[in-house]
């Protein structure tokens, strides 16, 4: 008689069913939750990289022009204005671009609002009594100026604008001209003259080229007197036999008041020092054009007044400045050759807020410059006339001029970025101060004529010489200790070791970075003999300690664990540790004559810093040590231990199988531990910003800092302004560090596939 019971049996097939079911439902949850997790992170990595690169995409572009207005200014200036009775000297722009103002050969200032229909909102004439005014001079654009009357006196005067808001809302901009007392330089009419004052005393110095072809130099000088009161002394000195005849085309004397520039027609450009104001010194006189003879038609200073803007007939424009000539003392050097206008040089602007220009030429056409990374930005066509006024305005972001007609045109730019592009971001650069072109990365300075240099060469190199010191230090530790665990100890004792040496991947690296910095840094430097001597006396020690061990009876030997003999190592590494710091001292005494520093600095030129690479391969090695080895160990662990016994049956010991069968096997997780170990390097941030001196230095030197891209990213973002230059190179910085660690695993993962295909290894 069966004992099946068809109902009992129905329910137990319905409610498997239901079970198959319900895993099927799970499956299929499981796969779209994995699907959905996998592709939201994807979808998040890319959008940072999105936003990043959005971020980083204005520093590519080109400056942008746009016509704004063109109209007439003849009426407006008077009758005659176009005539030879009523010449404009100069034209300049507040910084918010609605008012002009023009400076005229009758003294008049003339206020005029900017746009298509500019209007007249004052006349402002100088209180200086004369016949007329032969010259002009723009000692500071848009604010500090001079003119000369026919009388040979010099009147300064400061164009000023102040911004008042009206009930709270309404801007008003508030003009102001403001004389200074007038200056009798010479009797007879000056040509061409420039104008400062001591930035320490305001005491005026003037270079003055006179209608008969004379160069003179007027200073005024306060000395303390006996008594202790201030008392002015005023020396004039006749230059004009030191130019030899030549005819001067244009003069400049710095903001500082040492140095005097003089261009004459003959294409030479005359340096004098102005640092004895009584007794000007000849330094330098420098052929300043390509090709003899080609007169220099314009003279002018970058921002700082450092850098001297040289332009000539051929249309040729440069930089020059001064560098120490090798040792020989400052010499005038031409450093940047930028491409030419198309005719003759004739007016010069600079901007107030970095390293860029505009040069006109007499037909008509400016020319925006950038002289640090010695390129032309953009062109404005001319229409065949030169211009009379050229002005840049204050805050870079427009161009106006008046042209001989007394037609005024008004350009916007935008060219937020002029600093950055390909050469100044990666390239050698010569900047302003330098002996020659170099990689540097300076973002910021104490004045607000800092040149800044944003190369990014010596932050990628950084990057990688801290990931390469600290692998290199790490590597092998990291793999013979892996070795060590998974081939020679024993499984209960490799059980405790492991996680111990795991354990040290959870220290956070900013307490490593404290540690490194103030701690082991100074003790490094203290103790430096020692660490050299370590090494050797650690591998001399274990190799006489195995000697011994291998000479004990196997009767004594014999009582202990496969594997325990090491232990007996750490007291023998505490030995030789002990012994190289009772020698640190005698030794140093011995070799390097007591001052290790000074000996490597006098016999190899190498500098030691306390917070050096060393300092930084000990603390980054606690992070990326732990990493390499787990990895490793795991990937050595799952080597079939059918190919481990088949070796040693054949007659090879457990070194030759270790070496020869089990690591080839393994050495597709190895390669992937060390790949994702240098990841580790490149990314760190805390311990190289902590235990570094973050100078963007290009050396190799252990006993040298670096700054890496991630640790300048957290030093320099902070402090950046948002949307600014600084700003966008530093999310630049990142999209290079993604993309570094991006091509090296990319790279890692095509070679580990390629390690397992040969060696027949499964995915550790």
């Amino acid at each position: 008689m069966s004992n099946d019971n068809p109902d009992l049996l129905g329910t137990t097939e319905s409610s498997k069913r239901k079970q198959i079911q319900r895993r099927k439902f799970y499956d299929r949850l499981a796969r779209h939750v994995v699907f959905v997790g996998g592709a939201g992170i994807i979808f998040c990595i890319i959008a940072i990289l999105f936003f990043i690169g959005l971020e980083t995409i204005p520093l590519w572009k080109s400056p942008e022009k746009r016509l704004e207005s063109v109209s007439e200014m003849g009426d407006r200036l008077g009758s005659g204005a176009a005539s030879d009775k009523i010449r404009v000297f100069d034209i300049g722009v507040d910084e918010y671009r609605k008012q002009i103002f023009t400076i005229d050969s009758m003294g008049s200032v003339r206020f005029f609002t900017l746009g298509e229909e500019p209007k007249l909102l004052r006349t402002h004439t100088l209180s200086h009594k004369t016949a007329g005014y032969t010259s002009f001079y723009n000692a500071e654009t848009n604010a500090s100026y001079a003119i000369s009357d026919r009388e040979g006196r010099i009147v300064p005067f400061d164009v000023s604008f102040t911004v008042e808001f009206r009930e709270g809302i309404e801007r008003t901009i508030v003009s102001r001209v403001t004389e200074r007392e007038a200056i009798q330089v010479t009797g007879e009419p000056i040509e061409i003259f420039a104008y400062q004052s001591s930035p320490e005393t305001g005491a005026p110095v003037v270079a003055a080229y006179t209608a008969s072809g004379r160069l003179v130099i007027y200073a005024e000088v306060e000395e303390e007197g006996f008594l202790g009161e201030s008392e002015t002394e005023i020396f004039t000195t006749d230059l004009t036999m030191e130019l030899g005849g030549a005819a001067v085309t244009a003069v400049q004397v710095d903001s500082e008041t040492e140095n005097l520039y003089v261009s004459t027609a003959g294409g030479k450009l005359y340096h004098w020092s102005l640092s004895d104001s009584s007794s000007p010194e000849l330094k330098s006189t420098l052929e300043a054009t390509a090709d003899p003879g080609v007169a220099v038609t314009e003279l002018g200073f970058l921002l700082g007044h450092r850098s001297l803007v040289v332009g000539d007939a051929a249309g040729n424009v440069s930089v020059w400045f001064e560098t120490t000539g090798g040792g020989e003392g400052n010499k005038l050097t031409k450093v940047h050759a930028l491409p030419p206008l198309p005719g003759p040089v004739d007016k010069f602007s600079a901007s107030q807020r970095g390293r860029s220009f505009i040069a006109s030429d007499t037909s008509g056409n400016i020319s925006l410059y950038q002289a640090t990374s010695a390129v032309k930005q953009v062109d404005f066509p001319g229409e065949g006339k030169p211009y009379a006024g050229l002005t840049f305005s204050p805050k870079a972001n427009g161009v106006v001029a008046v042209d001989s007609d007394m037609v005024l045109s008004s350009y916007y730019l935008d060219n937020p970025h002029p600093e950055t592009n390909f050469r100044s971001l990666f390239a050698k650069i010569w900047y302003e101060g330098y002996d020659k072109p170099e990689y540097v990365w300076q973002s910021t300075g104490g004045t607000d004529e800092f040149e800044p240099k944003f190369s990014l060469t010596p932050l990628a190199y950084g990057t990688l010489k801290g990931a390469l010191y600290t692998m290199i230090l790490s590597i092998p530790l990291a793999i013979l200790a892996a070795i060590c665990v998974s081939q020679f100890l024993h499984p209960s004792i490799r059980n405790v070791v492991k996680p111990v040496i795991e354990v040290m991947a959870a220290l956070p690296s900013v307490v490593l970075g404290f540690l490194a910095g103030l701690w082991l840094a100074p003790l490094l430097e203290n103790i430096f003999v020692a660490i050299l001597v370590m090494p050797f006396m650690v591998i001399g020690l274990t190799l006489l300690a195995l000697f011994l061990w291998y000479r004990l009876p196997f009767s004594l030997s014999g009582r202990f664990r496969m594997g325990v003999e090491l232990f007996t190592l750490v007291g023998v590494i505490g030995i030789a540790a002990a012994l190289s710091l009772w020698l640190n001292s005698p030794l140093e005494s011995l070799i390097f004559a007591g001052d290790f520093k000074d000996w490597f600095f006098r016999i190899f030129d190498l500098r030691y810093d306390q917070r050096n690479m060393l300092v930084v391969g000990f603390a980054m090695g606690f992070t990326v040590i732990p990493i390499i080895f787990t990895i490793s160990e795991d990937a050595l662990s799952s080597v079939p231990r059918t190919l481990t016994s088949g070796s040693l049956a054949l007659g090879a010991n457990r070194w030759q199988t270790a070496i020869r069968i089990v690591l080839p096997a393994a050495s597709a997780g190895i390669f992937s531990a060390v790949m994702i170990g240098f990841g580790r390097a490149v990314g760190e941030t805390m311990i190289v910003l902590m235990a570094t001196g973050n100078t963007p230095v290009m050396d190799w030197s252990f006993f040298n800092g670096f700054r890496a891209l991630s640790a300048n990213i957290a030093v320099e973002l902070p402090e950046a302004p948002h949307g600014g230059t600084l700003y966008r190179v530093l999310f630049l910085a990142a999209i290079l560090l993604f993309l570094a660690t991006f091509l090296l695993n990319t790279l890692a993962e095509i070679l580990r596939q390629r390690l397992r295909r040969k060696y027949a290894q499964s995915d550790a």
